[in-house]
């Protein structure tokens, strides 16, 4: 499939976790099979910096690399869409900050995901941290889209307990503020509530059971049809605070979103309750014999039960955040284009209120 995009030589991008579970021996296999060349470049971190795109770029440029073939989670996909935008277009990663800059169609992209989460696989965005300014941008462009994607469950079956649900509630993020996005569509929204049903039948069987192939095929589709939808609606509020966290505090983007999710959808309750109330019935809650408010506080009420029974924290102090950037967090949040279309209006000073709730742990209104 990668000769037919008419590559010869391959950049393989991925970290080094995974190159140490050995996930890229039968990938590795496949591409001798063929005679096709391939270098490895497993330098991806975290929260990717421009460096690290751009330390990847002059690797694929020495190799003479006509494709890129990311093989991991978010980070080694939005580095490889990175380093094939680069690829074919001048100056450096961070001046296409934003929608719509890229200018010439990057070499092939194709994404083999091993996380349930990012659904990165069939976006149109990458994200980037500038490490001197600690923010994490957004590059958006139609151009980004991954030529091929490949959803094998069996790389996904090793994966740790945490990693599973950071992911997974990834993707649950992904489609409930998709879902409910001032710029959701009726197909876009279609797409959200299938991986919202999706995830909450198989997400924490594949935290408990971990080797149940169906579960792990079930989720790696789920997280794909989240992607989908994101990708034509944006997101919200915990996509932006989230982002903010990852820039300034190297916190990973699964475990930000999963605790942040309840704090914000408690702030978007009175803006979005008939959408809530089918959300809690996709998760499973009864809502027979309640008003609408009632029904729509079940979603939040499933979002939380699904983080303690996968032991994720209940609030940010303990991932790490400290109240002392608040500040820069607020300022960093309310660059992010998410604000705009999450479903209820949001200033400055509601996202300084959610940070600071979800700082103590408070579910109290906002």
């Amino acid at each position: 499939m990668i000769k037919e995009l008419g590559a010869a030589r391959v950049l393989i991008v991925t970290d080094k976790g995974v190159r140490a579970a050995k996930l890229l021996e039968g990938i590795e296999k496949s591409l001798e099979h063929v005679d096709l060349d391939y270098e490895i470049y497993d330098q991806v971190e975290p929260n990717p910096s421009a460096e690290t795109i751009h330390r990847g770029l002059e690797y694929l440029k020495q190799h003479k690399s006509e494709a890129v073939l990311a093989i991991g989670g978010g980070s080694s996909i939005d580095t490889a869409k990175g380093i094939a935008t680069m690829a074919t277009n001048a100056g450096h990663i961070l001046d296409y900050e934003g929608v719509g800059r890229i200018k010439n169609t990057p070499i092939p992209i194709i994404v083999i995901p091993t996380t349930a989460g990012t659904g990165s696989e069939t976006t149109n965005s990458t994200v980037v941290t500038n490490k001197e300014t600690s923010f994490k941008l957004g590059v958006l462009s139609s151009k980004l889209f991954p030529n091929l994607a490949i959803l094998d469950p069996s790389l996904t079956v090793r994966l740790p307990q945490e990693i599973t649900a950071a992911t997974g509630m990834d993707a649950l993020t992904h489609a409930i503020e998709s879902y409910t996005s001032k710029a959701a569509s009726p197909v876009s929204q279609a797409f959200a509530m299938q991986a919202i049903k999706m995830i909450g039948k198989n997400l924490t069987k594949t935290y408990f059971v971990g080797t149940d192939i169906e579960s792990r095929e079930q989720m790696l589709v789920a997280s794909m049809l989240a992607g989908v939808a994101f990708s034509q609606s944006r997101l919200g509020n915990v996509h932006a605070i989230s982002h903010t966290f990852g820039g300034v505090f190297n916190i990973p983007h699964g475990i930000a979103n999963a605790v942040l999710l309840p704090f914000v959808m408690k702030f978007n309750l009175r803006a979005c309750t008939d959408q809530y109330k089918d959300i809690a019935i996709a998760l499973g809650k009864s809502v027979s014999g309640l008003s609408t408010i009632e029904a729509a506080e079940k979603a939040i009420e499933a979002v939380i039960e699904m983080n303690q029974a996968m032991k994720i924290p209940l609030n940010i102090k303990e991932l790490g955040v400290s109240i002392e950037f608040l500040p820069k967090l607020v300022e960093d949040s309310m660059r992010s284009g998410n604000v705009f279309v999450n479903p209820r209006l949001t200033n400055s000073s509601d996202i300084k209120l959610i940070i600071e709730k979800a700082y103590k742990g408070d579910l109290g209104d906002c």
